[in-house]
């Protein structure tokens, strides 16, 4: 293993390390494929996650474009040389997989590919996954394969690795979701405690004002005004609780969609228009997600409540190795430095916590009469 310029000892660590780094499922996926594609020199790599139905759960591609990938359509199902690897547990090196009997074709937008190496991830008994790699950028030699038995033993070995790393992978997620259910339950609780003792003081003092109103008008008032600030709190107490819980759509459809939709849900809801922009963001890790949808989702929230803005517009594009969420309004503004005098914060503190909380940092420009730019940025994406 010591021919390619790839295939040095440095190199290899370098993958084994990167994919033990991340705990999310998606992020290792996604550095066993890049780490494969370098390591090995090939123009293309693939992981695919067979699920119970013939399909994959999970497909991760390096070397192809966010176009290319859209343009070859759904997903793979598990036929030809992907069920081969998938049922019969072995590995496959290929001079040309289209000449191979169990090729079955691809859409007419697929990347070419000729020589081809793939194996199966296996934990014990079960296989999870199928690593694969096309086109070796290396010459070859006539009616051979690009891939070397090198090369097969390499890719076993991260194989091997790839398997650990996305056992304890899910097994964290797993956790996680454990953790959640129980927050859940647990805030689930608590929200009905706090809401059934706010509801139930509204109600009697709703009732105390209304047997006021004719006979002692100015008791009724004070009364209403009581009733107008149990229920600011009861919405304070909501709000407060709800921002603890992590959006399901996060998870199910990544934060470019996700604040896509929101944004959209605002723009119909609020006299205000709000428009949303991304440019070049991929998938981050799951905390920073969630800190970059917190942060846009309390700063909607001021543009849209207290700033009278007629236009407000969310962008997420890339800054170096960074990502970007901007949300700038062209509503009233303030002073940053008067509110902070006056013990008030907008929610700025909490925002500020959320981008540090993930090493990122949180910019806050604005002044009376001149609108409000509000920027986090976050490491990765």
């Amino acid at each position: 293993m010591s021919q390619g310029p790839r295939s040095g000892l440095a190199a290899v660590s370098s993958a084994l390390l990167a994919m033990s780094r991340h705990l999310e499922v998606r992020d290792v996926l996604k550095t066993i494929v890049s780490s494969a594609r370098e390591l090995l020199d090939a123009q293309y790599a693939a992981l695919g996650v067979p699920d119970d139905d013939g399909g994959f759960a999970q497909f991760v591609v390096d070397g192809v474009s966010d176009e290319q990938w859209k343009a070859i359509g759904p997903l793979p199902r598990q036929h030809g040389i992907l069920a081969a690897m998938l049922q019969e547990a072995r590995p496959e090196r290929l001079a040309d997989v289209r000449k191979d009997p169990r090729f079955e074709g691809w859409p007419s937008t697929h990347p070419d590919m000729s020589d081809f190496l793939g194996l199966p991830i296996r934990d014990g008994d079960e296989v999870i996954g199928a690593l694969f790699l096309a086109n070796k950028l290396c010459g070859k030699p006539e009616g051979g394969c690009g891939f070397t038995e090198d090369d097969e033993e390499l890719l076993s070995i991260l194989a091997q690795h790839a398997a650990i790393a996305l056992t304890n992978a899910r097994l964290y997620e797993r956790s996680r979701e454990l953790t959640i259910a129980e927050e859940r339950s647990r805030l689930a609780h608590e929200l009905h405690d706090a809401v059934a003792q706010k509801l139930f003081s509204l109600r009697l003092t709703a009732q105390a004002a209304a047997a006021l109103v004719d006979r002692d008008p100015s008791r009724a008032k004070g009364e209403l005004q009581q009733v107008a600030a149990l229920a600011a709190e009861a919405a304070d107490e909501l709000r407060a609780a709800v921002v603890e819980l992590r959006p399901t759509a996060l998870d199910e459809d990544g934060l470019v969609a996700t604040l896509r939709t929101q944004v959209q849900v605002l723009d119909r809801a609020h006299g205000a228009r709000v428009t949303f922009t991304s440019h070049g963001v991929r998938a981050l890790p799951a905390a920073q997600e969630e800190a970059l949808l917190r942060v846009a989702q309390e700063a909607l929230h001021n543009a849209l409540r207290h700033s009278g803005a007629h236009a407000v517009e969310v962008t997420l594009h890339k800054r170096g190795p960074d990502t970007v969420l901007r949300i700038t309004d062209d509503g009233a503004g303030f002073d940053p430095q008067a509110i902070r005098r006056a013990g008030r914060h907008l929610g700025l503190v909490s925002m500020r916590d959320r981008a540090s909380g993930v090493g990122g940092t949180l910019t806050v420009e604005s002044a009376p009469g001149k609108g409000t730019t509000i920027e986090m940025e976050a490491p990765g994406g």
